[in-house]
């Protein structure tokens, strides 16, 4: 499994890269409003955050119309060849993902939940689709089972031929809100979790490990001081 950070912040970036285990970013403008980003500097940071990641970074059009999107979307893919248009699952969206995977520039489906939802962003030449898992929660149903759906249902058909360059679409567990969602979409051979900076660093603590370090350093200073 693939790791992006899902995040707007280059400090959160910066840091989670230094790790080795970032493999892209994605971002909307949710994140971006959280730094208090401004509408003038948008594609001067998203060219920021590209210069500091080596994989893709998701950068979205907000706009509602296809011909909207599609303008969004060359512009966006124009500011670094790492640039991943995303565009939100509905039919003026997957009119332009079907017009921008035609140009050769590769589409993430966002605001994806139900099977459905996500063969006909398959259909329209998607490369990546993102599943929202902590969304379902949130209304009490199983986004983890939802995601599951969608995994088994891409992974039974090829799409290649409807993707830029004949690549193989590749699912974001998307909305991830616990280390243990990570796990689950993992465990399903989801492709890519896209995760928040404070969860990632959940990831890699565990009480025993803390426990075993502090027992380690004790016997240690006992070492020092025999």
């Amino acid at each position: 499994m693939k790791f992006f950070l899902d995040t707007a912040d280059l400090n959160e970036i910066e840091e989670a890269a230094s790790w080795g285990a970032l493999a892209g970013v994605t971002t909307n403008p949710t994140l971006y409003a959280r730094i208090g980003g401004k509408l003038s500097d948008f594609h001067a940071h998203i060219k920021r955050i590209c210069a500091l990641v080596d994989g893709p970074v998701s950068a979205e059009s907000v706009a509602m119309t296809r011909d909207e999107i599609i303008r969004d979307g060359r512009e966006l893919a124009a500011l670094a060849p790492n640039v991943v248009v995303k565009i939100p699952t509905m039919v003026e969206g997957l009119a332009a993902t079907h017009a921008l995977a035609k140009e050769g520039i590769a589409v993430n489906m966002t605001l994806c939940f139900t099977v459905p939802q996500a063969i006909m962003a398959a259909r329209a030449g998607a490369r990546y689709i993102s599943p929202f898992v902590g969304r379902f929660d949130d209304i009490s149903e199983d986004g983890i089972g939802q995601l599951e759906d969608v995994v088994i249902a891409i992974n039974n058909y090829d799409f290649t031929q409807n993707t830029v360059r004949g690549e193989q679409i590749e699912i974001i567990a998307a909305s991830i809100r616990s280390a243990n969602h990570v796990t689950q979409a993992a465990l399903m051979g989801a492709d890519i979790a896209t995760i928040p900076f404070d969860v990632l660093k959940k990831m890699v603590s565990h009480p025993l490990t803390d426990r075993g370090l502090e027992s380690f350093m004790k016997d240690w200073e006992k070492v020092q001081n025999a």
